[in-house]
């Protein structure tokens, strides 16, 4: 236990995707190693957005620029689940692959595991390790789910959203579910047909949902050819900058205790128990998912 714990604290990282593992499978050891690491304020940048914006080009490009800085990041990629072994569907992300092997880069693929916010169920304990960890940054990039996907605000410091062009007229529909949670908007592809509206409208929602200290800046990019990220990273340090976030701080920490509760109180639940059960009495005529749910209900907090 103690040769991991220093693994994690002198940033090695076999001992950190070690522990991952053990985290991510609840092997009963690793909550006592979780108590006993000490948690640096690295910056949580969250990446979200529709599939097929060009997150993860993005996020490789960006990932370029900082390491040209010198600068330790940690990427963990949430993906999609297979819905036979619950696996990541992408593994680590060949998308990513340019900088695949650069020693100050540590890149983590973790199973959505049928989570609807766009987040992997141990996200929370995952991204603490990597506090520990002392990189210099975290990005985190989501499923891509729509409007569900807001679990990463309660996670990020920064949440960065990104579109294209092509969501065109469908941004009113969109923006009463993630458009909120975003820190800095991103017009990915902004090289394409449909550009300078887009950015009009992202503009107008950003005067909308401006604060006394903080209106989101819209940041048109080309990721492929690395356009436009000097200027995202330049906002994303000012936004870290910012020392108070007010109630949408409070806000977000509240989520992320709710979230944990959530996870809390159903751990013993067995996914596959849980399906076999349904399987014995789903063919009864009289067969009613509430009634048959009503032998979790908590009768007391």
């Amino acid at each position: 236990m103690q040769q991991i714990i220093e693994g994690i604290k002198k940033g090695d990282i076999r001992s950190i995707a070690r522990f991952i593992s053990w985290v991510e499978n609840d092997i009963p050891s690793y909550e006592p190693i979780l108590a006993q690491l000490t948690f640096h304020p690295t910056p949580i940048i969250g990446v979200t957005g529709p599939p097929g914006a060009g997150k993860s080009t993005l996020i490789n490009a960006l990932v370029g620029n900082l390491l040209s800085q010198n600068k330790r990041v940690a990427i963990v990629a949430v993906d999609p689940s297979s819905p036979f072994n619950k696996g990541a569907l992408m593994g680590d992300r060949l998308r990513m692959s340019e900088h695949y092997l650069h020693p100050n880069l540590f890149i983590r693929s973790m199973a959505s595991r049928g989570s609807l916010g766009g987040l992997a169920p141990k996200i929370f304990e995952v991204c603490d390790v990597l506090r520990a960890a002392n990189f210099d940054y975290i990005i985190i990039e989501t499923v891509g789910v729509g409007q569900s996907e807001v679990e990463i605000a309660a996670l990020a410091d920064t949440t960065v959203l990104v579109l294209v062009p092509e969501a065109g007229d469908d941004i009113q529909t969109i923006k009463s579910g993630v458009m909120e949670i975003a820190d800095i908007f991103v017009l990915n592809k902004s090289d394409r047909e449909g550009a300078a509206v887009f950015e009009k409208n992202l503009i107008a929602l950003s005067h909308q949902y401006a604060s006394h200290d903080w209106e989101n800046p819209v940041v048109k990019t080309v990721a492929s050819q690395h356009i436009g990220l000097e200027e995202l990273t330049a906002k994303i340090h000012l936004h870290q900058q910012l020392t108070n976030k007010g109630d949408k701080k409070l806000m977000l920490l509240t989520q992320k205790a709710l979230l944990l509760i959530k996870a809390l109180r159903t751990k013993d639940i067995s996914i596959p128990h849980l399906s076999e059960e349904i399987a014995e009495q789903a063919n009864n005529s009289d067969f009613n998912l509430y009634r048959f749910i009503q032998k979790f209900k908590l009768d007391s907090v």
